[in-house]
């Protein structure tokens, strides 16, 4: 894990492996045992992306409310860095991000609530992220800051440029963006 400060809302959650000669068994979700752990959420929708090249950035997203989502993020095939970047107005560590890294090997999935950007790079060829969502798509709550942002420093490790679609290539920087969210609003 890389983080310039650690982000207390965002949770690292590693659910249990079970193998034996076969191959392994894992409970990705079970919404009475996060229920027992104060995580209660409504997942309404289930996103799956495939990544067929290294270095394939997407991000730094968030949908703004009324659509905002929280979301519950694994790597099902290959590995990616996954950053979340504290986006909420008045927040003591706004602008402050975490990056771990998840993949089908280590099974880490990241919990990231509302208010929060969203972003990966892949680390692999052929990787696929699968995560689910508390709300449902919305387009006209879209939006995005650049990925490279100076304000915000985030450290990709990447070794060369990556592959961008355009929305991501000219999303906003930090200090041209709209706030939608405010610390003790959401999170």
């Amino acid at each position: 894990m890389i983080s310039p400060t650690l982000l207390p809302e965002i949770l690292v959650l590693t659910p249990r492996r079970f193998g034996d000669a076969r191959g392994w068994f894992s409970e990705t979700f079970n919404a009475a045992r996060m229920a027992e752990a104060g995580l209660c959420y409504d997942w309404v929708q289930d996103n799956h992306s495939f990544s067929a090249a290294p270095s394939t950035l997407r991000g730094l997203h968030y949908q703004r409310p009324p659509h905002a989502q929280d979301k519950l993020v694994r790597c099902t095939s290959g590995a990616i860095f996954d950053i979340a970047v504290d986006f909420r107005a008045g927040s003591p560590r706004f602008g402050r991000w975490i990056g771990v890294e998840l993949s089908a090997e280590n099974g880490k999935q990241l919990l990231i609530p509302k208010g929060f950007l969203h972003g990966f790079v892949t680390l692999t060829e052929n990787t696929e992220v699968q995560y689910k969502c508390s709300d449902v798509y919305a387009p006209e709550c879209d939006g995005a800051i650049r990925w490279n942002d100076p304000d915000l420093g985030i450290d990709w490790g990447l070794t060369k440029e990556p592959v961008l679609s355009e929305k991501d290539r000219v999303a906003p920087l930090l200090k041209e963006a709209p706030r939608p969210f405010h610390w003790g609003d959401v999170a």
